[in-house]
């Protein structure tokens, strides 16, 4: 019922009708007959907003309006992200990232100039995937800077002293009797235990972090080959359905990857809860619409169709 006041609102505030309502008032009032043409207004008013506001295009795009500030907000985090990342990545890695996205952009440039002169309606790259291959893009980013935090955390950690600080907290636990009721030799028993147990989640993360290492660096070579053969199908194959199939194929395989992503987050200070997707490709074109990098072509169109009923 809540949701459907907020339809009724919207139709109610929507320009045009506020226009014809308070020019429909006003006519009722100067004509001298209030009585009689004010319910007419009244009556027009009413099978106005019970057909508009109960429309399930107008309700999606209210949905859709009522929704935009918050994925802006969250494209804009995920801008600053991006280039937080960017930034912590070395020379070369950022490089090799730099390489695949101009790669994609280039591709996506010959597919547009190999259209031919009766082909002026067929989408390009843009106009097929350019979300779906910024979903991508952010996918291997991430990957890469998994990668490079991985190879710093590893310089930084030594297995081997985990395992002696463990067992020198496991000696000095034995030598503190349990049944001991000195308060200063519980609170010390205490201390040694909580200590032990960081040390222990410590060798457990150094341990996780190894184990997914070589994935990881599989990963990026992986997607890599991914992305610029699906940029490539773009120029080869200029079928719009297809292209969008096959990214989200290949972004639906990677749900294990960045599952990953998250378990490292101890490593990378990556923010698992972050679903949003900057617009790497369309940084020079951003999108009308605000819709996030998952946005598919569908999507878009049942967008345009919601503003052309209005």
């Amino acid at each position: 019922m809540q949701q459907l006041a907020t339809y009724l609102k919207s139709a109610f505030l929507y320009h045009w009708n506020l226009l014809a309502f308070l020019g429909g008032t006003s006519f009722a009032v100067l004509s001298g007959q209030p009585d009689v043409f004010w319910p007419l207004v009244l009556a027009a008013e009413v099978a106005y907003l019970g057909l508009l506001g109960t429309h399930p295009k107008f309700q999606k795009f209210v949905d859709a309006q009522k929704n935009q500030a918050a994925r802006q907000q969250a494209s804009a985090g995920a801008e600053n992200t991006m280039q937080r990342i960017v930034r912590g990545l070395p020379e070369k890695q950022a490089q090799r990232f730099q390489a695949l996205r101009n790669r994609c952009l280039e591709l996506g440039q010959i597919a547009n100039d190999l259209k031919q002169p009766g082909q002026a309606g067929l989408p390009n790259l843009e106009d097929l995937q350019l979300a779906g291959l910024d979903r991508l893009l952010w996918i291997y980013l991430r990957l890469l800077y998994t990668q490079t935090m991985l190879e710093r955390f590893f310089q930084q950690t030594s297995e081997a002293r985990i395992h002696t600080d463990i067992k020198g907290l496991e000696e000095r636990l034995s030598r503190t009797a349990e049944q001991d009721k000195d308060p200063q030799k519980q609170k010390l028993r205490k201390a040694l235990q909580d200590n032990l147990e960081t040390c222990r989640q410590r060798l457990a993360n150094f341990q996780k972090a190894r184990d997914n290492s070589e994935l990881v660096q599989a990963e990026v070579d992986h997607l890599e080959n991914k992305i610029r053969a699906l940029s490539e199908l773009a120029v080869n194959r200029q079928d719009p359905e297809f292209i969008l199939g096959q990214v989200d194929l290949v972004a639906s395989s990677m749900v294990q990857t960045e599952r990953t992503m998250n378990d490292l987050q101890f490593a990378t200070g990556l923010d698992a809860g972050d679903e949003s997707v900057p617009a790497i490709l369309r940084t020079n074109q951003p999108a009308n619409d605000g819709e996030d990098g998952s946005t598919s072509l569908t999507r878009r169109r049942e967008q345009q169709d919601d503003i052309q009923f209005l």
